[in-house]
């Protein structure tokens, strides 16, 4: 219940910003709005307990820890 309420909380308010706005559908729609996610990027490096990562960005906490003690990072490469 109380999802609907946040759900039908948020149309409303979408609703006040595109009339203060004069935003159309179509101009939401051409400024990349409603375009799907992008595909997530492929794993490179995962551990046995799932834990994963893709290589862009910091180097997460789980593999920097097992770096420091003394691990590469070759070893969690997906082949």
């Amino acid at each position: 219940m109380a999802m609907e309420i946040e759900r039908a909380d948020a149309i409303r308010w979408i609703r006040a910003q595109m009339l203060e706005y004069g935003l159309t559908m179509e101009e939401l729609e051409a400024a990349g709005c409603f375009a799907p996610p992008p595909s997530p990027r492929p794993v490179c490096y995962s551990n046995a307990e799932g834990l994963s990562w893709d290589g862009t960005g910091e180097m997460p906490d789980w593999l920097r820890r097992a770096v420091n003690a003394g691990q590469t990072v070759e070893f969690f490469r997906v082949r």
